[in-house]
């Protein structure tokens, strides 16, 4: 499968995406822990099959220290034991958020009712925004044929100068 469109290559697909980074960075630098916000986008991505964003997550969370054994575990993190009851809020919402097609009800309000419990307001404004930023990116990513494997821990911010 080879790229079928660089966004960056194009002027109106950089300025989308330059806004769409811009939107990103506030989330980063937003004090919704950094090691849930690398577990949240890795879930949403492997849910959504981006192997670009996969791959990205992967290194920047493991380039920042999570171990191994936590980013193996993400795709069944409710079966292991590795997470703290607020990751896996986090956790929990990242899947409802992404497969709003698969519930009636699309995030529940015990899972709602589990991320407050563990999150303040900024917090929550960051998470809320992250789940919709990477299904977004995992979107683009997908349709234009962005690969996984050749990302490098710190291109990303980088690449925004």
């Amino acid at each position: 499968m080879e790229s079928r469109f660089n966004l960056f290559e194009n002027e109106l697909g950089g300025k989308f995406a330059k806004r769409f980074a811009g939107a990103g960075m506030l989330v980063h630098q937003s004090s919704l822990p950094k090691s849930t916000q690398e577990l949240v986008s890795l879930r949403a991505s492997q849910i959504n099959g981006c192997g670009h964003c996969v791959d990205m997550h992967v290194k920047e969370a493991a380039a920042a220290g999570e171990s191994a054994v936590r980013l193996h575990l993400v795709a069944v993190w409710r079966e292991s034991t590795v997470f703290t009851e607020a990751e896996r809020a986090a956790l929990a919402l990242a899947e409802e958020g992404t497969r709003l097609a698969d519930a009636h009800e699309g995030v529940s309000d015990e899972t709602w009712d589990q991320v407050r419990k563990h999150y303040d307001d900024d917090q929550l404004a960051a998470l809320v925004s992250l789940v919709a930023l990477i299904n977004a990116a995992n979107r683009l990513a997908v349709i234009t044929h962005q690969r996984g494997g050749s990302y490098e821990a710190g291109m990303f911010a980088s690449a925004l100068g």
